[in-house]
């Protein structure tokens, strides 16, 4: 209950702080985005999930402009350290990190558009949105974004994030399918000890288990895990964690039904092995779009939160969603987990 009263607390200063902009830095919406822009600024969401769903946007704009200058600009170590590999991308800008470069080669600059991705009043984008130089200024509709803009996208607030980023092309005269708008994972690197194990991996097919979440109530706990894992001894799984939950997973991995594995070290290490399951399981977290970038068909753990599920759900991929009645993911039960499975299976391909 007091998470939820620090949340809306702090709703509301971003919703009074995006009414005082609209005295301070109002702008006449009107201004057309130039047809052939010279160089274009975005405002990159600060979790990991949201910048693979960015990738698309980057992705078409180097296709369909080579020669763009195109910034991005982050508010997180995570954004910046995904980000960074992107080959698409001209330059990295850290609010946070690189005060000096953002000064020098933000501030200092007027690009031809500006791109806020959020879709809903955040107080650190709407600061940079009044403080960087654009001719055009584009956001997505909100009515706390009212006055803010220049052009405003015009896709439904509940639309998938992935086509929300590429929304900003239509602006520019380019209808994209939604498959052009499947996110990629940006190379990185690959130690020698993954690249072996996926050459080797079992010829089963293979369940992925994605053991965390990040947050509490995105959580399912390890016992869970466990259960399924006994509650399916015909079934063979790999387990996936973040670097530090091993202990965890290598408890996980002493059933005799589960496969060990390396850690993964970075998203695209991920990403390559998920590509090789029949399915991953995964509470709502980053690796939801490592399985749409991988075309890998996906069983999420929700909480009930619709908007979390439309905009962030799977995309591109056939997916079962299994939602706690509880408010926590934890108030999953593997019986019901398991039984997801089996649905999730009679949509794919038949296997030899």
């Amino acid at each position: 209950m007091t998470q939820q009263k620090e949340w809306k607390k702090k709703r509301r200063f971003r919703q009074s702080f995006a009414r005082f902009l609209h005295h301070v830095a109002k702008r006449t919406p009107g201004t057309a985005c130039p047809e052939h822009p010279r160089s274009i600024a975005i405002l990159a969401q600060e979790k990991l999930g949201d910048c693979i769903l960015l990738t698309p946007l980057l992705r078409n704009l180097r296709t369909l402009y080579p020669n763009l200058e195109l910034h991005v600009i982050t508010f997180s170590r995570a954004s910046e350290q995904f980000l960074k590999h992107d080959p698409n991308i001209t330059a990295l800008h850290s609010v946070k990190h690189g005060a000096k470069d953002y000064m020098q080669k933000v501030l200092s600059t007027k690009f031809d558009i500006l791109f806020n991705t959020k879709d809903s009043p955040s107080t650190n984008f709407l600061i940079q949105t009044a403080l960087i130089r654009a001719t055009c200024k584009v956001g997505h509709y909100n009515e706390f974004h009212a006055g803010l803009f220049d052009q405003y996208t015009s896709i439904p607030y509940q639309s998938h994030m992935a086509l929300k980023n590429c929304a900003l092309l239509q602006l520019l005269g380019h209808n994209l399918t939604p498959e052009a708008c499947r996110p990629k994972l940006p190379p990185m690197p690959v130690s020698e000890e993954m690249q072996h194990f996926i050459s080797a991996m079992p010829k089963e097919h293979c369940i992925g288990l994605n053991i965390s979440a990040g947050e509490q109530n995105r959580t399912w706990p390890e016992a869970r895990y466990k259960e399924l894992v006994e509650l399916l001894p015909a079934k063979q799984f790999i387990i996936l964690s973040a670097p530090e939950e091993l202990e965890k997973k290598q408890r996980l991995e002493q059933q005799p039904n589960v496969t060990p594995s390396p850690g993964t070290k970075n998203l695209y290490e991920a990403g390559l092995l998920v590509a090789e399951l029949q399915l991953l399981i995964t509470p709502d977290t980053s690796l939801i779009h490592v399985a749409s970038a991988t075309s890998t068909p996906v069983l999420g753990l929700y909480r009930e939160a619709p908007q979390d599920i439309t905009r962030f759900g799977p995309f591109l991929v056939p997916s079962e969603l299994v939602i706690s009645a509880t408010g926590e993911v934890a108030g999953i039960t593997p019986g019901k987990v398991a039984v997801h499975i089996e649905r999730l299976r009679t949509k794919l391909p038949a296997t030899p």
